[in-house]
């Protein structure tokens, strides 16, 4: 039985998609969504369950790092028979050059963090997206055509930091922009054979201090939402 999610077995579909943040779950699931149902609520971490086009598809938030999104993630793959989770959220660009409102199709994830080390003895400071995924991503992209990027993203624990330089480990692994997640998720989906991919929008370019508002926050995800939902359909 999962510890932090309350949902009944066979409630949640094969396939999850993971904003950060509980009521952009929610704002998923009312409006991409048919005949959907909370399965749960635990901790106000909200999985939402319906059906796009067709396909059961199951919305449920992350929370914000590693940890967070490492205990959700494993449950659902470990718990609930979740063959494919992929991370939707917000990142920050490294570069001037990859702007406001850009779409990134992580293809590693790169992090200082010790959670693959200490959970699987995993050594490396990079791990790549799990499975097919990233390649449908890129391929639903070209098919309607919607421009995105493709590279290496800095996962790291450290929202605020004194130092405000480019971290060592982006500039070494060449990362585009910085979230706090898919570390995590592409360590668990590696050690139980799992399918997991990661795409952003960027929300704020560090070099130039731009910053989507956010009023158009919301709206500025439609676009990562849509590309994720038709991938989902044709996989």
């Amino acid at each position: 039985m999962s510890i932090h999610i309350s949902a009944e077995k066979g409630s949640i579909a094969p396939i999850v998609l993971m904003p950060g943040d509980p009521l952009r779950a929610k704002y998923i699931a009312e409006n991409w969504l048919t005949n959907i149902e909370l399965v749960s609520s635990t901790r106000n971490i909200f999985f939402y369950t319906g059906t796009y086009k067709g396909l059961p598809i199951t919305v449920g938030a992350s929370g914000m790092g590693c940890p967070s999104i490492g205990i959700y993630s494993y449950e659902l793959y470990n718990e609930f028979d979740v063959e494919s989770i992929i991370r939707i959220g917000t990142a920050g660009s490294y570069h001037e050059s990859i702007k406001l409102y850009d779409l990134i199709n992580v293809d590693h994830a790169c992090s200082e963090s010790s959670f693959a080390k200490y959970a699987f003895g995993y050594e490396e400071s990079n791990i790549a997206h799990q499975g097919d995924l990233f390649d449908s991503i890129n391929q639903t992209a070209a098919r309607i055509e919607l421009p995105i990027h493709v590279g290496n993203i800095h996962s790291s624990d450290i929202f605020y930091r004194k130092e405000l330089s480019t971290p060592a480990i982006a500039n070494e692994h060449n990362c585009l922009a910085v979230e706090m997640e898919s570390f995590a998720l592409f360590a668990n989906a590696k050690y139980l054979g799992k399918k997991a991919a990661c795409v952003v929008t960027i929300s704020d370019v560090i070099p130039t201090h731009e910053k989507i508002s956010a009023d158009a926050r919301e709206k500025s995800l439609i676009p990562m939402i849509e590309l994720i939902l038709e991938t989902a359909v044709a996989i």
